[in-house]
This record gives structure tokens, C-alpha cells and sequence, in this order.
């Protein structure tokens, strides 16, 4: 095999005969959008090492939008959190369909993708002009790489293109936290709101929104005052609210709790009880601690909003509900809580996620640290 190569433009191209078909038609391979020569030679390289393998595997000629829809959707419906088929079923409508999407899977390469990329980032917003955030970026590139993965394993095509395009770069929100004062500002301004204990137990453990709505009462223990943290109430379709369970094995947990939160769960419960009564038959059957006054669930967002009118009542400075779970991390590492244990008790996947999320406050922890030691062994 001899290929012959070109430069179209500011992309070069390489053109091969392949053997001739079982039809014995003439069979062509070409493929273009590299950067380089170097980069078209590779890939030619590749190619002829396929061949000789007898691994090559003739591309297929669906378009993207076909691919998703009717192959890959359907396949891993049964296999992926119903969030997060929501959420690529929607990457896919709003970003992905109406231009990307009608691309033959034969064509896509990573010079085409990092063009796609681009013109997303400059001007990918639907409802307004503007580009996207890299988030969603790179969260668009997420999916088709698992998209394209099952397609080279289903036959497809012989290499995945995402492996080699380059998303941008993840902004690093600029992360807003409340100090530990104005921490106990907002536990003392809300001791009287219905949800009290929900709101303590944000502050106390850094709990996910979703996992403190779906916490359950058979997985509180209150003889050895843990939670166990096995179930999360998240958003699916805006509207629909479903119990799930936790992405990593680490997001399943067991928590300690102080003596003043299980107090307040104590105190919540005795509360919910009397609600129960009050409801009679009417009340909704469930064992979820925290509920709406007939014993349905809360909407994650509705608990967004009552925190956001909760801060401004108490003359807080404005950050969003998450970061309730920023603010407690930051204060228990400063306080000098091991990495290891914060890691564990936030359900983070490995410790390095909880270094490299908090990593704002380590110099100051270096510091103590040094002084610390040094004092020790200089002073006994």
C-alpha cells in the first residue's frame, strides 16, 4: 500500500487504493482535515498497519444524529443514571443535532471536532448570541466520546476521532464560600424554619442537596449518631423527581454526626410526625425525612429557592446552595481536618478530587504545619 498525499487548503490529505472489493469494484480510502503532513502520514501509517493486521474496518457512512437516535440511546437506556441520559439526550437536541449532527460518522475527525469546538465556544448559545461555557464544551465532548467509543466496538468504525480532539480547557469557577461565623449566622437564623434540620445538616456534613432530600429515616441511626448515605433525590425531564443511586462506590457512605444535628433530626422527626397526623389519609406515604407538609417530596430547586430567600433574610453575602458544601470542607480543612477524612465524609471518588477542589486553602495549612512541627521540635 502506497499513499499519496496533499494539502487542500490549510488541511492535508491522504488518498489510498485499498484491495479491490469482493464485488471487485475499485475500493479508495481517503481521509483529510490534518493539521500537518506529518499528522495525515500517521494516520496513513495506521491505516496500512490495519489493513495488514486485518483488523480495518470499513467506516460507516451514518450520520451522527442517526447513530445516536437509533442506535446508541436505545442501548444504554437501561445501563445509565436517568439523569444522565436526560442530560445527553438534551447535549445532543441542543447542540450536537442541528449542525454537528448530520456529519457521516466516516467524516468526523479531530480536526473537524476542534472546529466544532470552536464554533460552539464563539457561538453556541441557543437563546441568545454568544458561545458556550467550556463546561458544556468539554461536557458535549464527554458524550461523543463515549458515544463514538461503542461505535468502534460495534463495528462502525476502526478508531474512536474524540480520543484525539482537544476540548477546551474547564474554567475553574471562582469558588464563593461563607466563613464559619457566617455559617453560624445561617443555622441560628433558620433554628425556627420548618427545615431547620436540613439546613444544620448542610452545614455540619457537606451533604449534596440531593442526598439530604433523599435521605431516608431507616438510614439514620440515632443509637450511634450516623447517617448512612445510599440514595440521592435528583431532577429528571425538569419536572420529574426520582430517587437514584450514588455515581461511585464512594458516594456511598456512612457519616458521623455531631450531638446538635442529631438533635435537630430528632426534633424534625417529631415534627413531621405531627404533620402526619394533621394530614391523616391524605398524607403521602414515605420514609424520607425531609418532605413537603403532606409528605411528598421537595423539588430540588424549590430548596434552592428557600435557601436563596433564607440568606438574603439573614443579610448573608449571595452564593449558591452548593456551595453550603464548599463553605463546610473549607473550614474543616482549615481547622486541620486530614484530606483523607474529608475526602470520605464528602463521598469524593479519591482524595486527590478533595486536594485539588480545596487546594486554595493548602499554603495556609503549609504554614501552620510548618510552624507547628517547628515548634515541637525546637521547643519541646
Amino acid at each position: 500500500m502506497k499513499g499519496h498525499f496533499k494539502k487542500r487548503g490549510a488541511s492535508w490529505y491522504y488518498w489510498v487504493e485499498l484491495e479491490r472489493g469482493p464485488d471487485g469494484q475499485r475500493r479508495q480510502k481517503s481521509r483529510g482535515g490534518f493539521k500537518t503532513r506529518k499528522d495525515a502520514e500517521r494516520a496513513f501509517a495506521e491505516l496500512r498497519d490495519e489493513v495488514r493486521r486485518g483488523a480495518y474496518i470499513e467506516p460507516s457512512k451514518l450520520s451522527l444524529n442517526r447513530y445516536l437516535d437509533e442506535e446508541w440511546f436505545p442501548s444504554i437506556e437501561s445501563s445509565v443514571r436517568p439523569t444522565t441520559l436526560r442530560n445527553y439526550r438534551d447535549l445532543h437536541e441542543a447542540y450536537v443535532k442541528p449542525t454537528f449532527g448530520r456529519t457521516q460518522l466516516v467524516n468526523i475527525t479531530p480536526a473537524r471536532l476542534n472546529e466544532y469546538y470552536a464554533e460552539l465556544l464563539a457561538s453556541g448559545r441557543r437563546a441568545s448570541d454568544g458561545g458556550l461555557a467550556p463546561k458544556t464544551v468539554r461536557n458535549v465532548h464527554s458524550m461523543l466520546h463515549k458515544a463514538l467509543t461503542d461505535a468502534v466496538r460495534w463495528g462502525h468504525l476502526s478508531r474512536n476521532p474524540v480520543s484525539l480532539a482537544a476540548p477546551p480547557k474547564p474554567a475553574r469557577p471562582e469558588m464563593k464560600v461563607w466563613s464559619p461565623e457566617q455559617l453560624r449566622t445561617f443555622v441560628e437564623c433558620t433554628r425556627n424554619d420548618r427545615l431547620a434540620a436540613a439546613w444544620l445538616l448542610l452545614v455540619t456534613t457537606g451533604m449534596r442537596r440531593g442526598e439530604v432530600l433523599g435521605l431516608a429515616w431507616e438510614h439514620v441511626d440515632f443509637t450511634n449518631d450516623r447517617l448512612a448515605v445510599v440514595q440521592s433525590l435528583n431532577v429528571v425531564n425538569y419536572h420529574d423527581v426520582r430517587l437514584v443511586q450514588p455515581k461511585t462506590a464512594k458516594g456511598r457512605r456512612s457519616i458521623a454526626l455531631d450531638p446538635t444535628t442529631i438533635a435537630a433530626l430528632q426534633a424534625h422527626r417529631v415534627r413531621q410526625l405531627e404533620e402526619r397526623l394533621q394530614w391523616g389519609e391524605a398524607w403521602a406515604p414515605s420514609d424520607l425525612v425531609f418532605t413537603r407538609e403532606n409528605g411528598t417530596a421537595i423539588h430540588p430547586q424549590r430548596m434552592t429557592s428557600w435557601f436563596e430567600q433564607l440568606a438574603r433574610d439573614a443579610a448573608l453575602p449571595k452564593i449558591r446552595l452548593h456551595d453550603l458544601r464548599h463553605s463546610y470542607a473549607t473550614a474543616a480543612l482549615a481547622a486541620g481536618v486530614p484530606a483523607k477524612v474529608m475526602s470520605e465524609r464528602l463521598g469524593h471518588a479519591s482524595v486527590m478530587i478533595t486536594l485539588d477542589t480545596y487546594s486554595h486553602i493548602l499554603p495556609s495549612m503549609q504554614e501552620d504545619a510548618a510552624n507547628s512541627v517547628a515548634k515541637l521540635i525546637l521547643e519541646g
